[in-house]
This record gives C-alpha cells, sequence and structure tokens, in this order.
C-alpha cells in the first residue's frame, strides 16, 4: 500500500465498511489506499532490481505476477529486454489485467495454479522472479532456471500484521513457511545458493475501518476467514480505536531472497 497520511472521521462505520467491502479485489494495484492507509516500503526497492536483472537476461519469467502491475514498471524503465519474456498467474481475473498489460510488452502470460508446474522445460530461462508468491517451489525454480540463472524474490514475513490479526481473532501464532530460516533451507535443499537475504519490519497505517475492511479481503492471509458479518463487532470496536486515535499501526514483514543455480 502506498499513500498519503489523511483523517476521515466524519463518515459513519456503517458506510465505510460497505464502501470497503465494495472495491473491486482485481490486480495489485494498491492505490486506492491514497489518503486511507499508508505503508512503509522496503529499503532495497525490489522493482528497481527487477529492472536492473532484466537489463541482463536472454529469457525471463514472473512467477504469480497478479495484474503484471510490477513486472510491466520493470520492463517499462529499462532500455534492454529478454529476448523471451513470460509470467504466470492463478486467479482468473488478474489472469486478464496481466494480459492487458504485459502481452503489449511481448509477455507470454499463462493461467497457472499456484500448486501446478511451471509450464516450460528444464533450463528455459536465465531469471526468474515474483513478488509476494503465495508459495515457492524451490524445486521447480531450479528445474526451469539455466545453470547460472538467477531468482529474485520479494515475500511476505512470518507475523506480517500481527497486530491487526491479533486485535480481530485474538492471539494468533507466528507462521513458519515464511520465515528466512525455512526459505533458506528449502532454497538450498533444491541445490540453489543463497546469494542475498534481507529483511525488514515496515510501518502500516490505517486512517479508516473502510481501509481495514477492503486490506483485508485482498490480502487473505491476514485473517484468512474474514468476513464482514463475521468480524463485525471487532471492526465496530477497531473503528472506535481508529476514531479516537486517528489511525491503527501495526508492521508487516517483507524480506528479499536472490539465489543462483550453480
Amino acid at each position: 500500500m502506498i499513500g498519503s497520511c489523511a483523517v476521515e472521521s466524519s463518515r459513519s462505520f456503517e458506510s465505510l465498511v460497505a464502501e470497503g467491502a465494495s472495491v473491486p479485489l482485481d490486480g495489485w494495484d494498491f492505490s486506492w489506499f491514497d489518503g486511507r492507509a499508508t505503508e512503509e516500503r522496503p529499503p532495497w526497492g525490489y522493482a528497481q532490481m527487477v529492472a536492473e536483472r532484466l537489463r541482463l537476461a536472454s529469457a525471463a519469467l514472473d512467477v504469480q505476477t497478479g495484474g503484471g502491475e510490477v513486472f510491466a514498471w520493470a520492463l517499462e524503465h529499462n532500455w534492454a529486454r529478454p529476448l523471451l519474456l513470460a509470467a504466470t498467474e492463478s486467479w482468473p481475473p488478474n489472469v486478464v489485467l496481466a494480459r492487458r498489460r504485459l502481452e503489449p510488452l511481448g509477455v507470454q502470460v499463462a493461467h497457472v495454479d499456484d500448486c501446478e508446474p511451471f509450464p516450460f522445460d528444464d533450463g528455459a530461462v536465465d531469471l526468474i522472479v515474483s513478488r509476494h508468491p503465495v508459495r515457492t517451489d524451490w524445486r521447480e525454480v531450479a528445474r526451469v532456471l539455466r545453470p547460472g540463472g538467477t531468482y529474485l524474490s520479494q515475500q511476505i514475513g512470518a507475523g506480517s500484521n500481527k497486530e491487526l490479526s491479533d486485535f480481530l481473532m485474538v492471539s494468533q501464532p507466528v507462521g513458519v513457511p515464511r520465515k528466512v530460516a525455512t526459505v533458506t533451507k528449502e532454497a538450498e535443499g533444491a541445490g540453489l545458493e543463497i546469494r542475498d537475504l534481507r529483511e525488514a519490519t515496515l510501518r502500516v497505517e490505517f486512517f479508516d475501518i473502510g481501509a481495514v475492511v477492503h486490506f483485508l479481503r485482498k490480502v487473505l492471509w491476514t485473517v484468512p476467514d474474514f468476513s464482514v458479518e463475521r468480524y463485525r463487532d471487532r471492526l465496530l470496536a477497531l473503528h472506535g480505536i481508529i476514531e479516537r486515535n486517528s489511525s491503527f499501526v501495526c508492521h508487516s514483514e517483507r524480506f528479499l531472497v536472490e539465489v543462483t543455480k550453480p
């Protein structure tokens, strides 16, 4: 999320919740949150890193591209493009967006479930990128990469936005699969070498309950069983906190991982 700080306290709980519940969910464009929520950005500049890696690649794949927003930005911000460009996405509405955005840039977009193998031959690409993947199949990454190839990914760390999850669901255990130590073990187990690994804790601030509702609908893993009806009482309590304090603050966890295939 990227937004400017603005407090909106004059609207009712019901109207804000109704608005947050009605915003379309397709794509990973978070511009709707402008003025309603902010999230500090990781210090490493993932999109720029992707653009730099693309300049050196001959064949590149963006895994779980969403609506293709970041991959398109990276392609548009460098002077050299790989000869072969491909992307995968699992959610049908995002596949439509990604094709609309990426095909004019020469990218072939494949509809692939997150748990399915990549529809590419062994050693097909020398660069794989992935921003906020639902899961990473390290053996598939190793299979599709050429020797000397690179996988670059920004991922969501364990306990991301835990304050928000805890408020709505009562205290929840921090997830194991997203821990950096687990990622290192799985990547090295697939025969890949860690080149870069960084972590960041980032401040997230919500300025109205409508933004919280839309965020929880869009970022499903924060409260996996979320619905307005199920959590109405807790949302109302959170609305009261935002009204009194002008915002609700939590923290997202991000890590950057870059690996190479020997």
